[in-house]
């Protein structure tokens, strides 16, 4: 019965370092923002909260208990918040596919009006036609965004 903190504590020690060991695996593997993003918060975070109640209780000090429920305090408000402004900026620098998306909630509602970069290319990558695209994107300038069906207005 004296070993059952410890075993306890072991248990939860070795479940929080495999999540955030399956944390960076996610990082490292996944293709994009986004599900980097997802892998590198949620079991990053659970990760950290198991790790910090598994040494609250091998460590069995007041003092302790106090600084790792900091520590578990500042994870869960600061990681949430960082992923989702990584994911706004990523957003808007075009990083994303934003095809593979199922709700798009920042997109404004109308046609992109950028017909320079289509794809999943990012905002500060060069044209691959620069001189078309710069064509292009003066008839834009002058006679305003393409209708549904890609033609200029009359």
């Amino acid at each position: 019965m004296e070993a059952l903190p410890d075993v306890l504590a072991v248990a939860l020690l070795l479940l929080g370092t495999l999540l955030c060991l399956t944390a960076g695996l996610g990082l490292l593997r996944f293709p994009d923002v986004l599900t980097r993003m997802h892998a590198g918060t949620k079991p990053q975070v659970l990760g950290v909260l198991l790790i910090m109640v598994g040494a609250a209780i091998r460590l069995q000090g007041w003092s302790a208990t106090w600084m790792l429920l900091l520590v578990a305090a500042f994870q869960m408000l600061t990681a949430p918040v960082s992923a989702h402004m990584i994911s706004r900026v990523a957003y808007r620098r075009r990083h994303v596919r934003r095809d593979r998306l199922l709700v798009d909630e920042l997109h404004t509602g109308g046609e992109m009006r950028d017909s320079v970069y289509r794809g999943d290319e990012p905002a500060d990558a060069p044209p691959e036609e620069p001189g078309r695209a710069l064509v292009e994107s003066r008839r834009e300038d002058l006679d305003g965004p393409p209708d549904a069906g890609g033609r200029q207005p009359s």
